[in-house]
């Protein structure tokens, strides 16, 4: 699924303004221009095993409440902030979405193990010729 075609539904979403860091000149003292939003996982009505990995993508932004934080403040506009927060959320459900393959394990051949041992007993032999070195 490629974050294109996710749809978030709106009730899902909260967002608030405030004030930004970053490039925007004197207008960031004056303007809130960078974006918060709040996202409630139950009502994105995700598989339970997409709700589990969103949940370890999210990390620390995760809240008791169950509401993902994303705070978007790379732009100079409001508008281009709400933009790219709502970019970044969809790239995660669509991470979420992605289900990693099994690992299938596999095993090592009885001759590369054997020629581990041989490896071992020949380096063994060389240390076990070294000593002291005994004065006549």
């Amino acid at each position: 699924m490629r974050p294109e075609e996710i749809e978030i539904p709106e009730d899902a979403l909260s967002e608030t303004f405030l004030a930004a860091t970053g490039p925007g000149g004197q207008n960031v003292n004056k303007v809130a221009t960078a974006v918060q939003l709040r996202v409630d996982l139950f009502k994105l009505r995700l598989h339970p095993d997409a709700y589990e990995r969103l949940k370890q993508i999210a990390g620390s932004r995760l809240t008791g409440a169950g509401e993902l934080l994303i705070t978007a403040r790379r732009f100079r506009t409001q508008d281009a902030n709400r933009t790219d927060a709502r970019a970044r959320l969809a790239e995660m459900i669509a991470a979420a979405h992605m289900v990693q393959r099994k690992r299938k394990p596999t095993r090592v051949p009885r001759s590369v193990k054997a020629e581990r041992v041989h490896k071992k007993r020949q380096r063994s032999a060389v240390k076990q010729t070294r000593g002291k070195v005994t004065d006549f």
